[in-house]
């Protein structure tokens, strides 16, 4: 059985103004079982919230990390926690 987990990424780079947010929800509903949200900061950066499978959080980590997001992701800070949970499903904010 896999462990639920609880990731928050912040995303540095050029995200904002690229869709990053709308593929990073994609990303999310196509690996399944995620729940969470992507939201703008003031400062530039895209924070996303994910929880679910650590599997899946994972997955959606390397993804953040990869070249295949919009825009140019310079950087990626990450914390892990145990789940919150009160989402419904994954959300753009």
């Amino acid at each position: 059985m896999s462990e639920d987990v609880r990731l928050v990424a912040w995303v540095r780079g050029h995200v904002q103004g690229v869709g990053f947010r709308w593929f990073t929800r994609a990303k999310a509903l196509e690996i399944g079982c995620l729940s969470g949200f992507a939201l703008n900061l003031a400062d530039g950066r895209v924070q996303v919230v994910a929880e679910g499978a650590r599997e899946g959080c994972e997955g959606l980590l390397d993804w953040l990390l990869s070249d295949d997001t919009p825009g140019r992701v310079d950087g990626v800070t990450e914390i892990w926690d145990t789940p919150r949970g009160g989402y419904d499903g994954f959300a753009i904010r």
